[in-house]
């Protein structure tokens, strides 16, 4: 032993490294053994483990499953009705397995996905784990799990303890690249009318319960969940309207939702969040007011002092004397060649009850949509928009769930409740 000892200390002085990866493979080897025996012993209680009627026994069929220490030989019944053409195999259900892929791994290897493309995850899952999945593969546990993923972030409970003073919903839309065959027909911006892209829209609930020393208001540690979905406008709507239910916004002493100018996001918080106090984005609002300058003073150094005066009446519950400012001025230009400066004007006259932002700024709350438009960024585009990637529907669809559940900080809780009825009763069978 002293022996061994010393030869183990001497390579470990000039490899370290491959001393670790010696005894990591030694101890996944010996794992795997005992996993085999574990799942061969007869005595396990396996739901489901017997003959019905009609069906036939094949005892003793063999798979290979690989698991986080690699590949395991098991043996199990194998059932089949010849009248109905079914088959099952209790064992594989009670583990969990999907496909040849233990749980485990199937977790893994959809967070891998969920955080970079499936060549990049393969890639990692090798070098990290040691685990040979190719790209496919993993692109395939992503379609098989991703709707089981879905199923649980629309159930349980925000549980957390406390009042809620403010709770926020916002929503917003962003384009993902799809593949040709995806976007037959639909309109699009480029400049023959056609599409590149399609709008995935994303969701965002958080709660926010006090301010800063300045009076400024502080969203809550870990507080923003989000849903996303290619969903038209009305059906997005009813799923972030459970989803502000689920956390617990239906007991906030104040419920804001922020958004843009875009009509559909107006609408969707008419129909699901009508008590709520409905507010434009500043940045968007101040965005609009640039273009409308620009339209009615031109260029030069007067548009940009029109627009700072105007921009200090936004601020301050002054978009009536915007408004009508604006409307002196295009009189002044006499009949203009289209409408585009009257569409302008309308847009700040429709939404002048949702722009009061000193209002808001003296009731301590969020007046811009950072929260979602940085939500797209983060949870949309850092995976479906890299370069060179083209998507279907289902496919971009599943990724974003997991992108969903790992950006809310629910990752696990998801999946622990995904394979929690196919593990195992061990303690039972003891």
């Amino acid at each position: 032993m002293k022996l061994v000892r010393a030869d183990l200390l001497q390579a470990g002085v000039r490899n370290m490294e491959a001393v670790e990866l010696g005894l990591r493979e030694a101890l996944f080897k010996d794992a795997r053994r005992l996993l085999e025996k574990l799942y061969a012993q007869a005595h396990l209680c396996i739901p489901g483990d017997a003959r019905r009627p009609g069906e036939k026994c094949h005892p003793g069929r063999s798979k290979q499953a690989l698991t986080l220490f690699g590949r395991v030989a098991l043996r199990r019944n194998y059932y089949f009705n010849p009248q109905t053409g079914q088959s099952r195999v209790p064992l594989d259900t009670a583990l969990g397995l999907v496909n040849s892929f233990s749980p485990a791994v199937v977790r893994l290897a959809d967070r891998a996905a969920a955080r970079e493309s499936y060549e990049a995850a393969s890639q990692d899952l090798r070098a990290l784990a040691g685990l040979e999945i190719e790209p496919r593969q993993i692109q395939r546990l992503v379609g098989l799990s991703a709707p089981a993923v879905q199923k649980q972030l629309e159930q349980a409970s925000d549980t957390r303890p406390g009042p809620i003073p403010v709770g926020y919903v916002e929503a917003d839309g962003t384009g993902v690249p799809m593949r040709a065959e995806e976007l037959a027909g639909r309109p699009g911006k480029q400049p023959d009318g056609s599409a590149k892209t399609r709008e995935v829209k994303l969701g965002a609930v958080f709660t926010q319960t006090r301010t800063d020393e300045a009076g400024q208001p502080v969203r809550d540690y870990q507080s923003t969940t989000y849903v996303a979905s290619f969903e038209k406008a009305e059906d997005f709507g009813a799923r972030l309207r459970r989803e502000a239910s689920r956390r617990g916004l239906g007991r906030a002493q104040k419920l804001v939702f922020l958004g843009d100018g875009a009509a559909w996001i107006w609408e969707l918080a008419r129909v699901n969040f009508p008590l709520a106090i409905f507010i434009v984005d500043l940045y968007h609002a101040l965005e609009r007011l640039h273009q409308l300058c620009e339209g009615l003073y031109g260029p030069g150094a007067w548009v940009k002092r029109m627009e700072e005066t105007w921009e200090q009446m936004l601020r301050n519950d002054q978009v009536q004397d915007v408004i009508a400012a604006a409307a002196r001025r295009r009189q002044e230009l006499g009949p203009p060649p289209d409408d585009s400066l009257a569409r302008q004007i309308a847009y700040f006259e429709k939404h002048k009850d949702k722009m009061l932002y000193r209002t808001y700024r003296e009731q301590g709350l969020f007046y811009g949509s950072g929260v979602v438009e940085g939500g797209c960024r983060a949870v949309i585009g850092q995976r479906l928009k890299e370069s060179g990637m083209r998507w279907g529907e289902q496919g971009a669809a599943n990724v974003a769930v997991l992108r969903c559940a790992l950006m809310s900080n629910r990752w696990d809780e998801c999946w622990d409740r995904v394979h929690d009825s196919g593990y195992l009763r061990l303690a039972e069978a003891a």
